[in-house]
């Protein structure tokens, strides 16, 4: 019988650094970053916001998706149909707030049974054709991340990764490319619901989860990345980060920041504070109503007058489970 697939959930909100995070892990030996998978039914059949692959080729011309796309469909059914039918299953059953539901309950319908064995097809076949035994996707749906550990074939790990809710507001301000811009309010909104939602399976599942602040990921990447490689089993000393830098290759992700198609060397810069710059005083007001009180949990406190933000040495880092 063969090995499980290992697989990295990471959740979250948003904007919050899952792309390149995903992307730098994506370039340690048998390690593949697969974007945000969920999105491939509804991207593929034009349905969602941009149909490419990481690579540049459309998602059902990519030598991987369009391999990976057949699975799972009945005989004779169209790919549309299918993808309307996985679509529609998500939609149902594997939002984020029906998180605390699938902790409980787990696969406890045939919906979210076939949605499992959907994934977990998906998952080994991702890895027979790259090679990869360990496979980031950064989804960031928890609903359908609390789906894992019933997914056959698949050992799963998890990733609450955090970002200042002010940053993450500036990030959603204007549109970029394929991706809509987002009120302040808004995206604070999500922010806390989805930041709920992913603390909740980390504390279901604590010896095989992790959280980590964007921030303290851009203040050491290195050794972040060193961490999270360890927690999946990879050795650190596979890790790709040099002091600052990483050389980035093409990748495989379905969605996800833009960025996403940028390769060569990267550095990956030491401040997130542009919202600084952006942010009016009604819409940092804004934020701090609607983040609190996670935003004090994580460490994002106004150090002064001018907002700057306080990371105090007590919160959580890579491997430590939240509190």
């Amino acid at each position: 019988m063969s090995p499980p697939v290992t697989v990295l959930s990471v959740n979250g909100w948003c904007r919050n650094g899952s792309t390149i995070i995903g992307n730098v892990l994506g370039e340690a030996p048998g390690v593949v970053h697969v974007g945000e998978l969920h999105f491939l039914w509804k991207n593929s059949t034009g349905r969602g916001v941009n149909d490419r692959c990481g690579c540049g080729a459309a998602l059902t011309a990519c030598p991987l998706w369009s391999a990976v796309l057949p699975l799972g469909r009945p005989a004779g059914m169209p790919a549309d149909a299918h993808a309307a039918e996985v679509i529609r299953r998500q939609r149902a059953r594997l939002r984020t707030r029906h998180t605390w539901r699938v902790l409980r309950r787990g696969a406890y319908d045939a919906d979210t049974r076939a949605h499992a064995d959907l994934l977990g097809a998906v998952y080994r076949e991702v890895a027979a054709r790259t090679g990869a035994r360990v496979i980031v996707d950064s989804t960031k749906i928890p609903g359908e991340s609390a789906l894992l550990p019933h997914v056959p074939g698949v050992e799963a790990y998890w990733l609450h990764l955090v970002r200042d809710p002010r940053a993450v507001a500036h990030s959603w301000r204007e549109p970029k490319e394929y991706v809509y811009a987002m009120s302040a309010a808004r995206s604070t909104a999500y922010w806390h619901g989805f930041n709920l939602a992913s603390a909740a399976i980390n504390r279901r599942y604590p010896d095989r989860s992790a959280f980590l602040r964007y921030e303290d990921f851009t203040a050491d990447p290195a050794g972040t990345i060193g961490a999270l490689l360890r927690l999946v089993g990879v050795d650190p000393a596979a890790n790709p980060v040099r002091d600052r830098s990483v050389e980035l290759r093409g990748n495989h992700t379905v969605t996800g920041n833009p960025d996403r198609f940028r390769t060569g060397p990267t550095v990956i810069r030491d401040r997130d504070d542009g919202w600084r710059r952006t942010l009016t005083g009604r819409q940092r007001l804004a934020v701090a109503a609607l983040a609190w009180p996670l935003s004090t949990r994580y460490g994002y406190r106004s150090g002064g007058p001018d907002g700057d933000p306080a990371y105090p040495g007590a919160a959580a880092r890579v491997g430590e489970t939240e509190r």
